[in-house]
């Protein structure tokens, strides 16, 4: 059983939701990422997003982007994230952790080539929001060989037919985009966005991940009553911008949304 598999269902066993914080890796610096990790992983993270840092990141907001901007010009290139992810695993052999980010970095390393170097390190398994999974199976290929799950996006704009095929090929969980839009924005439905979850997790096989929108624990406990979890990024990257101790701010952050999750039963 795959780490991201065992951690479902251990989550589920207990009635629990998963906590997923994205962190962009190289930012607020490159020492910051992996101290980072383990905070919120000790704070409660169930599972963690990796950010890797790409030059056009046209599906995230203007906070993503600049932490996006701010490590490349620190060099956090894909072999930094891959470093930062086998020296996580030095401390953490349990936590999954999904990179997540864009197809070119991939495409210039070559599927087999990156799928290798990913499971090495200990990656579970790869977001990548401009993939169409019309055009996946070369890569769902390689990284089936590796153990690497292929997670993929759903959003409100998806169609019937999309939707039937994104269910049916969904691996380690199922990413839902909780409104049309970029990542940060502040428009959140949750109302629209629970009766849409209903749907999903009725069609799939594996747990939904709602993600967009959610910044504290407000607003993760709402989305979560019909997910199986919520990832929180714009807001967590936000508020390591600045910080001194940024593994401090990291675990301050995300305390009240693991409580509030959990009080929801």
């Amino acid at each position: 059983m795959s780490r991201l598999d065992a951690k479902f269902a251990a989550l589920r066993a207990s009635g629990r939701k998963a906590l997923v914080p994205f962190v962009t890796a190289g930012d607020p610096s490159l020492a910051a990422t992996v101290p980072v990790m383990h905070a919120l992983v000790e704070a409660g993270a169930d599972v963690i997003e990796l950010g890797v840092p790409f030059s056009d990141p046209m599906a995230d907001g203007p906070t993503i982007q600049r932490s996006s901007e701010r490590a490349l010009a620190r060099g956090a290139g894909l072999s930094y994230v891959l470093e930062c992810v086998r020296e996580f695993r030095q401390r953490d052999a349990a936590t999954p952790v999904v990179l997540m980010g864009y197809l070119n970095p991939v495409e210039i390393r070559g599927y087999g080539r990156f799928a290798t170097d990913a499971a090495n390190a200990g990656v579970d398994g790869v977001l990548l929001v401009d993939l169409p999974p019309e055009e996946a199976e070369a890569l769902r290929a390689a990284f089936a060989t590796h153990g690497l799950d292929v997670i993929l996006l759903a959003s409100p704009t998806t169609t019937d037919a999309r939707l039937a095929r994104l269910c049916a090929d969904a691996q380690g969980y199922l990413y839902y985009v909780s409104f049309a839009g970029v990542t940060g924005a502040d428009r959140l439905d949750t109302d629209v966005a629970s009766a849409r979850l209903r749907e999903i997790r009725a069609a799939t096989k594996v747990p939904v991940a709602a993600g967009f929108g959610i910044k504290d624990a407000a607003s993760a406990a709402a989305m979560a009553r019909d997910a199986d979890g919520v990832v929180v990024g714009s807001a967590l990257v936000a508020a390591l911008a600045d910080a001194s101790d940024p593994a401090a701010q990291a675990a301050a952050f995300l305390r009240p949304l693991r409580a509030g999750l959990d009080a929801i039963g």
